[in-house]
């Protein structure tokens, strides 16, 4: 990825989005409500947008889910 190409991407980065180490916080509890049936990405925006651009914490959701359900 050039410099051109990482400055787009930046400049793409959804507002919302709160990054890895606060979306990393809370991810037991958007796990818990997405589990239940509920509205996680309406009551943690900031996650959900963050969730849908990163893949490292993409991967660490699906995998705390897949668990979670697995029981």
């Amino acid at each position: 990825m050039n410099g051109r190409e990482r400055l787009e991407r930046f400049l793409g980065t959804d507002p919302a989005d709160i990054g890895c180490e606060e979306a990393m916080e809370v991810l037991h509890v958007y796990v818990d409500l997405v589990a239940a049936g509920q509205d996680a990405a309406g009551a943690y925006p900031g996650v959900a947008a963050h969730l849908a651009v990163c893949g490292p914490c993409g991967a660490d959701f699906e995998g705390l889910l897949a668990a979670v359900t697995q029981a």
